[in-house]
């Protein structure tokens, strides 16, 4: 099987997707111009081109393909080739309707816009399957061409009938009888039993609310639909392309797809990342997407997607700062990304996102924008260092589609429970200090990690609670939070209300009751380490526990003197619960203080704070994420490879500026002398 390190060959892959059919030849010869200058490797083409390589049924046009990937060849650009199959063309949709979606109501999503196809109908798959097939024939052999792209951001729902139908195909396959489908979705509940298979639909607008397990299926059924879609193009692609890897790019934390079934079907994992340059918090938000694509990938992988400047989909679309560009694409490199893209290329003049930025603004060549794209070009070709090499994590989060999906059904305690949020928060506490941190399915073998969170999994498998059982009487540290292992994979309350083996292992007898919190509502909990006291918000639960120790009580209100955060020793290992969400200095705290009795340390203590330093390799990432310059201890001396630059003890960091250090041992710039200058983020 092809893999990443067959397209990187030791270096950084950079570039972006490339839409040449949206300019006039003329433009063409300018854009590999402007690629060489700005040391761009790699160009992603033909992802929204279907329309003009097929535009009526059968027809094909690939004369302007062939100088596109012919001129970019002689240029030197090796191109990410993509299967045009997420925007159909309108002629689809006029002459086959049926291939269109339909919403919960049964009315028709038209075309006009993309994505716009049921991935149940046959007629738009055997369209996808013809394009794909004529592709790989003529551009399979072609030099250029040393990736596939499939699709584009895998998202769409649909309702029809033709989905009902395949719906219930995948129902007989996972039940096998409508006895066992009975049991599972709980229909004597409300008289809902079904006595055939016609009789059962997808979970359409209904009167109240519908069969929640049945919606979670319907969801578990629509990621694994979409992934058919995938599997069958990427099967014609490596029949022909076998030397050559295939990815699809995924959204960041996109609750439509199983990213843990949809990563082992990929050569390579890509991912789509877009943090608000205006969000305090956007660098954490992005280190959690890489941390997350890197534990799915299993090391390097492809950010197939950045903006170089504003988006154009939020209510506010606010640059980019000078430097934040650089300092985001370095994070990313930081946490295993080998391939850094953006999208686009050129910013489009006309269109829905001809205000999204491109790697060329409207602005042209001579934009402070492209002066950027400029630099970080020839810094990334320095890192070939860093190629390949492995981000060690010692804590882990435990992540789960499966379980994100039955949280957000009607009918549960809180609908002000989000789970994204929740997991947002926990990570950021996590960086914050400086922990470096993968993402493991529930099933995963935990045992390498010294630290496992669990932010919140109201859904777990009986095997994923035997092997939390089994990590912390193996010796591990595990940080569980609230309203989890509530439920079995049939989304089915367990006894007590929470599974007998993870109150055992937390220590805990019963929870009473879970007591969600309103808008604005807060507890105030104190502890030893909490000695001031801490609001938490969301949630808080009357919880008695049996063996575990309190660490931090509520104080006040109707739960005053109960257990908000609880440590219980299980075997060899410590268990801890929270039973809210504790304010982020709070929350920051708990990690921490698990971590370090787990004998887990930061690659570097003691740093300023929106200094964020991550190991890849042997090389030391320092990026400045703060307002304001940072100076930084250093253990012992080390080169900088974007400069050559030698620190001896200490690094200054100026806003948004990175340095990647490597120790004095290896290959460094001819000359690199000592330095205690400050890295100016314009570097």
């Amino acid at each position: 099987m092809p893999e990443l390190s067959d397209v990187t060959r030791g270096r950084i892959l950079y570039g972006g997707d490339y839409n040449p059919e949206q300019w006039p030849r003329s433009v063409w010869r300018e854009d590999v111009r402007l690629m060489r200058e700005a040391r761009v490797t790699t160009a992603t083409v033909g992802v929204f081109s279907w329309a003009r390589l097929e535009p009526r049924p059968g027809a094909r046009d690939f004369g302007w393909l062939d100088e596109v990937l012919d001129l970019l060849h002689e240029g030197g650009i090796e191109v990410c080739l993509a299967t045009p199959t997420a925007s159909p063309p309108p002629w689809m949709g006029a002459r086959h309707p049926e291939t269109l979606p339909r919403d919960e109501s049964g009315a028709t999503v038209w075309y006009g816009a993309r994505n716009q196809f049921c991935a149940s109908s046959p007629i738009y798959c055997e369209y996808a399957l013809r394009i794909t097939e004529d592709l790989a024939e003529r551009y399979g052999g072609h030099p250029a061409v040393r990736m596939w792209h499939v699709g584009n951001e895998y998202g769409t729902h649909c309702w029809c009938d033709t989905t009902a139908r395949h719906f219930r195909r995948w129902l007989r396959t996972r039940y096998g009888g409508l006895d066992a489908l009975n049991e599972a979705w709980g229909t004597a509940f409300w008289s809902q039993r079904y006595d055939s298979w016609e009789e059962i639909i997808p979970p359409r607008r209904a009167q109240y609310l519908v069969n929640p397990t049945q919606a979670l299926d319907f969801r578990r059924f629509t990621s694994d639909a979409l992934l058919e879609c995938f599997t069958t193009e990427r099967d014609v692609l490596a029949d022909r392309t076998p030397h050559a890897p295939v990815t699809t790019n995924f959204m960041p934390l996109f609750i439509g797809q199983d990213g843990w079934a949809w990563a082992a079907e990929e050569d390579v994992v890509s991912v789509d990342v877009y943090p608000d340059p205006k969000d305090p918090h956007a660098a954490a938000y992005g280190a959690m997407v890489q941390d997350l694509t890197r534990s799915q990938a299993g090391g390097p992988w492809v950010l197939m997607e950045q903006a170089a400047g504003p988006v154009n989909w939020r209510g506010v679309n606010h640059p980019k700062p000078p430097g934040l560009m650089r300092l985001w694409s370095l994070q990313a490199v930081a946490r295993g990304a080998d391939v850094v893209c953006f999208f686009q290329w050129r910013q489009s003049r006309q269109g829905s996102e001809k205000f999204h930025s491109g790697m060329v603004p409207h602005a042209g060549e001579h934009s402070r924008t492209f002066q950027q794209v400029r630099g970080l070009g020839a810094e990334l070709r320095r890192l070939g260092g860093v190629v390949g090499r492995g981000v060690p994590a010692g804590a882990a989060i435990l992540h789960d589609w499966h379980a994100w999906w039955a949280t957000v059904q009607d009918g549960r305690p809180s609908a002000r429970l989000d789970y994204p949020q929740v997991v947002r928060a926990w990570h950021r506490a996590l960086w914050e200090q400086n922990l470096t941190t993968d993402f493991a399915h529930p099933h995963a073998d935990l045992t390498d990690y010294a630290l496992v969170a669990v932010p919140q999994l109201y859904l777990l498998t009986d095997e994923a609670l035997d092997n939390l059982v089994g990590y912390v009487r193996g010796g591990g540290t595990l940080v569980c939070g609230f309203f989890t292992g509530v439920a079995d994979e049939d989304d089915r309350v367990r006894p007590g209300g929470v599974d007998q083996r993870l109150r055992d292992l937390l220590g805990i007898r019963t929870v009473h009751e879970w007591w969600p919190l309103d808008e604005g509502e807060t507890v105030t909990a104190h502890g030893p380490s909490w000695p001031a006291g801490f609001t938490a918000t969301l949630w808080s639960e009357d919880l008695e526990p049996s063996t575990a120790e309190t660490v931090a009580r509520i104080k006040g209100g109707e739960l005053d003197g109960g257990p908000a955060i609880t440590r219980n020793r299980h075997g060899a290992g410590t268990a801890w619960y929270v039973s809210t969400l504790p304010e982020p200095a709070a929350l920051r705290a708990l990690p921490a203080r698990a971590a370090d009795e787990a004998g887990l340390r930061p690659p570097l203590p003691g740093l300023p704070e929106g200094v964020e330093a991550v190991f890849r390799g042997e090389h030391l990432f320092l990026l400045n994420h703060g307002r304001t310059p940072a100076v930084v201890p250093l253990p012992s001396a080390r080169t900088d490879l974007l400069t050559g630059r030698v620190y001896d003890t200490e690094v200054g960091l100026d806003r948004s500026a990175a340095v990647v250090l490597a120790p004095l041992d290896s290959p460094h710039p001819k000359g690199a002398a000592p330095c205690t200058e400050r890295l100016e983020s314009s570097s």
